[in-house]
């Protein structure tokens, strides 16, 4: 096998690399992401403790900056003045793909703001092994990540899911993972979901069930470790009758003035409401006379 080599620098910046790490069995890491550990000036680490295990464990020492939510704007614009002046990086988050609900989605926009290199050595994520392993449609989803604390932004961030065919991931912490499920019931509704947790561990474990059986689940039995959520989407038959239903409520001479004031052409907003209503444009022009 020929040497890997690093990315060549431009100029006189050096560059930052995304290095993804196991997110629990330490032979998942890439040949690719220990040549760039190896060979980076700087690691820039979410926790510092997390990440010497790893370094430790392939026997690679290294100079390490600690980098996370808190200390994201000093860190930031430290690391990059570094790389400004010709060093390399390497963005490790404690376990998965960096720039994935972490920090590291701020460095690399003001990585590329300064005109930095930015490139990344792939590896695991837990959202994609557990959509790919939950049994629920995997060729569209949508990644939601963690969700908001705040109360009121935590009800919102999910009313607006009500409508969203796509099946929906979500991580959570094991303390709050009984709150989020009741959250995910009372505006959804009873579906299917998923819950994976350990990936890649000794105990790794997934659990296909509903959610009113994953609420009584876990009223008898406390979460261990860090989970991912996959929710099954609404079924697209629902959705429609949902938006007939919404269109049934309001006149024909309405719902045409509704996509006009959008810039369609009368001609266009006729053909949109007879595909919304099922109905054929003479169907729809001679309900207007009707109503005229």
């Amino acid at each position: 096998m020929e040497p890997m080599e690093l990315n060549s620098t431009e100029g006189k910046s050096g560059v930052l690399y995304l290095v993804a790490t196991p997110i629990g069995n330490l032979g998942d890491i890439t040949l690719r992401a220990l040549k760039i550990l190896e060979e980076v000036d700087v690691v820039a680490a979410e926790d510092t403790r997390q990440t010497l295990k790893l370094l430790n464990h392939f026997e690679l020492k290294k100079t390490l900056v600690s980098y996370y939510e808190h200390n994201k704007v000093e860190k930031g614009n430290y690391l990059i003045r570094q790389l400004m002046e010709g060093k390399s990086i390497a963005l490790v988050s404690d376990a998965g793909t960096p720039g994935i609900s972490d920090p590291g989605e701020d460095l690399v926009k003001l990585a590329i703001e300064n005109g930095i290199t930015v490139t990344m050595a792939p590896g695991a994520v837990a959202a994609v092994m557990g959509v790919v392993l939950s049994g629920l449609p995997a060729g569209r989803f949508v990644f939601e990540g963690f969700l908001p604390m705040n109360k009121r932004a935590r009800r919102e961030r999910i009313e607006s899911l009500k409508k969203e065919t796509r099946t929906m991931i979500f991580y959570e912490a094991p303390h709050k993972l009984s709150y989020t499920l009741k959250d995910l019931f009372e505006a959804l509704g009873n579906r299917k979901i998923a819950l994976a947790r350990e990936l890649t561990k000794k105990y790794e474990e997934f659990i296909r069930c509903t959610l009113e059986e994953a609420i009584a689940r876990y009223e008898s039995e406390s979460p261990k470790g860090e989970f991912v959520i996959m929710l099954e989407g609404l079924e697209e038959g629902l959705l429609k009758e949902e938006k007939m239903k919404s269109w049934n409520e309001i006149s024909i001479e309405e719902h045409l003035q509704n996509y006009i004031s959008q810039g369609m052409s009368k001609k266009e907003a006729m053909k949109k409401v007879a595909e919304d209503r099922g109905l054929s444009k003479r169907d729809v022009y001679n309900s207007l006379l009707n109503e005229s």
